[in-house]
């Protein structure tokens, strides 16, 4: 069975989409077909990738890229069309009306919450926007065959559609090698986008009052949601304590957390995140290393649950500081912890257990 995996927004190789996702429907015997922004055509993993350009701003990504990824598509004559964007919507309905393929909507996040903490949106707007994109998406999910969400939060929007939650959690595999005994050097290490309601302040100013901590650092993973935004932290005394690495490869970004000591999800009490699952707090969890995240009663039910860090108000750089000389000054204590996180994912937030659901879905469609 052929299937058609399409993005507009995402990178080619997003973890979610391409190493969870396509891999598995690969390993299972599916032809997968990704259809993203890429330099070139190429097959890598067994994963047919068709190259769309980049666009020269959001406008024309919106309009034209959209366009050339449902012609492509429509090529392709494949058996299931699976998206990722809400703005494909439009193009999954056409997919459903042109061809006989069943159509599967992906949704990543919240996407009406997500609008009104939207930098480039002026905040008059952000409301009113939200509501027409919250009645659109609704409106337009009635022609789609099935929806996918990747958490429970987000299945309460989607109701009425009965929707999969397949949890963007990972993959237990590529954590086999990681060795859970005490680490040498003093490294916290923070991986994902970059920006204020991420936390990306209150990290660096708790690191001002941990100088007393012989070489501390901070590993920064990923990248900033504005350049204006690393100037300013760049300004700040804590920064002297970081290393920024930018956007890495996976398997890059695994080693750092096999060399780290502490992983931090302090993202702002904003409300998509409060019911948000973020992937990041599970690869720490994986890696074996405790983690300091926002004391969201979500996320603080998981970690008291398995004993596998603390929860800190993140908005307070002191509160994180402390944190985080606690774990450095209880070595044993914090081993255990990365212990109790790394046996949680054994049992129960990995993706080898999530890949199931999916497989379960795709072979429901096509025998329906």
């Amino acid at each position: 069975m052929k299937v058609c995996i399409i993005t507009t927004v995402h990178p080619p190789f997003d973890e979610r989409i391409f190493h969870k996702q396509a891999k598995t429907l690969v390993q299972a015997g599916y032809d997968v077909t990704l259809i993203a922004q890429h330099k070139k055509n190429e097959i890598v993993d067994g994963v047919k990738i068709i190259a769309l350009p980049k666009p020269r701003n959001r406008l024309t990504r919106m309009l034209g890229l959209n366009w050339k990824a449902f012609q492509i598509a429509l090529r392709q004559r494949a058996d299931i069309y699976h998206f990722h964007d809400p703005e494909l919507l439009p193009i999954g309905v056409l997919l459903k009306l042109k061809t006989k393929a069943k159509v599967i909507y992906d949704v990543h996040e919240d996407v009406p919450k997500q609008i009104l903490t939207k930098y480039w949106i002026p905040k008059l707007l952000r409301h009113p926007i939200a509501k027409i994109v919250n009645i659109t998406e609704k409106s337009l999910t009635r022609f789609i065959d099935a929806v996918v969400v990747a958490t429970e939060g987000i299945a309460e929007n989607f109701q009425k559609f009965k929707p999969v939650v397949i949890h963007n959690y990972p993959y237990l595999k590529m954590f086999s090698n990681f060795s859970l005994k005490e680490k040498k050097e003093n490294i916290v290490v923070y991986v994902g986008g970059i920006s204020r309601i991420r936390g990306a302040v209150e990290m660096v100013r708790a690191l001002e009052h941990l100088n007393h901590i012989n070489d501390l650092r901070l590993e920064l993973i990923g990248k900033f949601e504005t350049p204006e935004l690393e100037k300013d932290l760049q300004m700040l005394p804590g920064w002297k304590k970081v290393r920024f690495y930018g956007w890495l490869p996976l398997e890059k970004v695994y080693k750092f957390l096999k060399q780290a000591n502490i992983g931090l999800a302090c993202l702002h009490p904003e409300p998509r995140y409060l019911v948000s699952l973020p992937v990041k707090l599970f690869e720490y969890m994986a890696a074996g290393i405790p983690v300091i995240a926002s004391n969201f009663p979500l996320w603080k039910n998981i970690i008291e649950k398995n004993k596998c860090g603390l929860c800190v108000n993140p908005l307070d750089p002191k509160e994180i500081a402390r944190a985080i000389e606690y774990l450095l000054t209880h070595p044993e204590e914090a081993r255990k912890m990365g212990e109790n996180g790394r046996r949680a994912v054994e049992k129960q937030y990995n993706w080898e257990m999530e890949a199931e659901k999916l497989l379960s879905l795709y072979e429901g469609l096509l025998n329906r």
